[in-house]
């Protein structure tokens, strides 16, 4: 009687573990997919945030202003 148990909790275990990396792998791809979707419609410009490790010095171009501009 004490090795079902065990197997039940190694049962759920196993399932929680395999729900959970699901879930992240959809999530990961579906982020991915949203900032894809935003670089081709122009939303966003990924590639000058590329440019920050390189331009990282206080008197260099900001990368976005800090003050919203109403449309």
């Amino acid at each position: 009687m004490a090795a079902e148990p065990m197997g039940y909790i190694e049962y759920v275990r196993v399932s929680v573990y395999f729900i959970v990396t699901l879930f992240l792998i959809i999530f990961l791809y579906s982020y991915a997919f949203s900032m894809w979707r935003r670089q081709k419609k122009g939303i966003h410009d990924y590639e000058k945030y590329g440019k920050l490790a390189v331009n990282d010095d206080l008197n260099d171009e900001l990368i976005e202003s800090r003050i919203k501009e109403k449309e």
